[in-house]
C-alpha cells in the first residue's frame, strides 16, 4: 500500500470537515494524489504531515470556489450526508470522524468561519496536527496559526454550548419521535420535541423543500405531520434507518428511489433540529 492510500481514511476526513461535501472531498483527494505524484518521496521527512499539507490546500481552494457558489444558492444549504455508522463500513467512502466534530450542527457552525478558520479549527481541535505542521498547510506563521485557532475556538464554543447526544444515547428519543410522527400521535410528537426545536431542509433548488427554518414545536410538529401524509400521497413510502453525520437518520424511499435523509438531533434527552437533505445531487454518495 502507497504512503498515500494508507494515510486515506484521515485525508478525507480533513477534507470533508473543511468542506462538509463528500462529492468535493473526493474530487479534492483525486487532485492531491496527483499532485503528490510528482513529490521526491525521500526527500520528505513526515509524509503524513506533508500530504495534509497538500489536501488543506486543495481544500482551501475548493472552499474558496465553494463559497461563492453558495452564495447563490437556493433554500437553506446542509453538509451531504456522512454515514458513520460505526457497525458498517460506508461503501467506497472511508473516513475516521466520530464525535461531535462530524455533527450536521458543528459542521453548520463552521460554515460562520474564515476558510482559514476553518481550516486552523480542524486540523488543530479534530485532528490534533501541531502548529508547526498547520502553520505550513495554512501558509501563515505559528504564533498567527496560534492566534487563529484561540480566535475559531472560542466562536465554536460560543455557538455549540451543548453537545449533541451520541447516536447510542438518542436512539431511543429518535425512535419515539418517528413513532409518534408515523402513526400521528399529536402528544406524543409534542413530548419529544423541544420547545425551540428547529426544521431546515435542503433542496437545492433541484426538488421541492422548505426554503428557510421552521422553528418551535408546534410549527415543526405540523410540518412533519404534513410532509408525512404528502409523501403518502405521492406513492409507495419506505423508511429506513442509519447513523448519519453523528446522529440518528431517517432515509425515506418514495417508490423504491431514495427521497430524503433526515438526521435527528437530541439534546437533553428531546429532539432539537431535524436536517433533511432532498438534495439529489448531495444524496448521490448514501447507499440504502
Amino acid at each position: 500500500m502507497d504512503v498515500f492510500t494508507s494515510h486515506r481514511p484521515l485525508l478525507f476526513s480533513i477534507a470533508y470537515e473543511i468542506l462538509g461535501s463528500v462529492a468535493d472531498a473526493e474530487d479534492v483527494l483525486q487532485d492531491s494524489y496527483l499532485r503528490w505524484q510528482t513529490v521526491d518521496e525521500t526527500s520528505v521527512k513526515n509524509p503524513r504531515a506533508y500530504i495534509a499539507q497538500i489536501v488543506t490546500r486543495q481544500s482551501l481552494s475548493a472552499l474558496r470556489s465553494a463559497a461563492r457558489r453558495r452564495e447563490e444558492y437556493v433554500g437553506p444549504w446542509l453538509p451531504e450526508p456522512l454515514d458513520t455508522d460505526p457497525n458498517r463500513a460506508p461503501d467506497g467512502v472511508t473516513h475516521l470522524l466520530t464525535g461531535e466534530a462530524v455533527t450536521t450542527a458543528m459542521l453548520l457552525v463552521l460554515e460562520s468561519l474564515t476558510p482559514t478558520e476553518r481550516a486552523v479549527f480542524v486540523l488543530r481541535e479534530v485532528f490534533d496536527f501541531g502548529y508547526a505542521e498547520i502553520a505550513a498547510a495554512v501558509g501563515k506563521s505559528e504564533p498567527a496559526v496560534r492566534q487563529v485557532n484561540h480566535r475559531a475556538r472560542n466562536h465554536v464554543h460560543a455557538r455549540r454550548q451543548v453537545a449533541v447526544a451520541a447516536p447510542k444515547e438518542a436512539q431511543s428519543v429518535a425512535e419515539r419521535f418517528m413513532v409518534a410522527a408515523a402513526t400521528g400521535d399529536v402528544q406524543s410528537l409534542m413530548d419529544v420535541l423541544a420547545p425551540e426545536v428547529v426544521f431546515i431542509g435542503d433542496g437545492g433548488g433541484k426538488v421541492t423543500a422548505v426554503m428557510r427554518p421552521v422553528r418551535g414545536a408546534d410549527k415543526v410538529g405540523r410540518l412533519v405531520r404534513g410532509l408525512l401524509e404528502k409523501g403518502a400521497r405521492m406513492g409507495e413510502v419506505d423508511v429506513r434507518v442509519g447513523v448519519y453525520n453523528g446522529m440518528p437518520a431517517v432515509i425515506g424511499l418514495l417508490d423504491g428511489e431514495l427521497d430524503q435523509v433526515t438526521c435527528i438531533e437530541v439534546r437533553g434527552g428531546l429532539v432539537t433540529a431535524l436536517y433533511c437533505t432532498r438534495n439529489p445531487d448531495k444524496l448521490k454518495a448514501v447507499r440504502i
